[in-house]
């Protein structure tokens, strides 16, 4: 019988809901606002937006802590969905890259084990290595077109059992240490937070390696409602759907 998800599961689950349009939308918005940006350019203005994100509500949180009683309360409501908006965030950014690399899946088995390689930074890869024999520079586009979905989910399984607690237990140790009063907490918000969205642009970079020259697509008419509807990563967390019983797990 197939055990439950657990909660952590669960998080990882709904963070890579967001619909494929939204992100392309977003890219595209991204690309029309700097029409002679290349992809790597591109790239580079996505994560430097991802990381503004991350940690500047990092930040936030950690103001909060700073008034007494009513601060310290409030922190602790922020930090309670501030796991969900980092994995959604987190998730926007990885299928964005993906979308300038051309390539983009609807499968959750198969963003999810993108989502959890690229969490766990330089040892995502070295894992899949050694596991599964994914030795290539570009590992990334392998996971997410040819691996066959039963070894996708293998990874899954396995990524989940070895690291995905240790990276929940990792965010979890930041975003309470941003209830420590007199604005310590917003120092370490801000720092931690900012450490951890590095860590998975460290793991995309081995995903999917070198941008490439030109862009695999035109600028499409999905751009316009996504520039209205303002930055993907500040509101990722809106556009996830919660997560089902269904899992990866045996």
């Amino acid at each position: 019988m197939p055990r439950k998800p657990t909660r952590s599961e669960r998080l990882l689950d709904s963070a890579v809901t967001i619909p494929s349009q939204r992100i392309r939308g977003y890219v595209d918005s991204v690309r029309r606002d700097h029409p002679d940006a290349d992809p790597e350019e591109i790239i580079e203005i996505l994560t430097s937006r991802y990381l503004w994100t991350v940690s500047g509500s990092g930040g936030a949180v950690g103001a909060a802590a700073a008034f007494p009683v009513v601060g310290t309360t409030a922190a602790l409501a922020l930090t309670a969905g501030q796991v969900t908006a980092f994995l959604a965030a987190s998730s926007a950014l990885c299928l964005a890259v993906a979308e300038v690399h051309g390539i983009g899946t609807e499968d959750a088995a198969r963003r999810r084990a993108l989502l959890l390689s690229t969490l766990v930074g330089e040892s995502g890869p070295r894992l899949l290595e050694q596991q599964f024999g994914l030795s290539t520079a570009t590992w990334g586009r392998v996971l997410l077109t040819r691996l066959p979905v039963a070894t996708v989910k293998t990874v899954n399984r396995t990524l989940r059992g070895r690291m995905a607690k240790t990276v929940i237990t990792k965010g979890s140790t930041v975003f309470l240490g941003r209830l420590l009063p007199f604005g310590i907490g917003a120092v370490v918000g801000f720092v931690g937070s900012r450490a951890m969205g590095k860590n998975l642009i460290v793991g995309l970079a081995e995903a999917f390696g070198r941008p490439p020259a030109d862009f695999p697509h035109e600028i499409g008419a999905a751009s316009e409602a996504a520039a209205i509807e303002g930055d993907l990563f500040a509101r990722a967390d809106t556009l996830i759907e919660p997560a089902g019983e269904d899992s990866d797990a045996p």
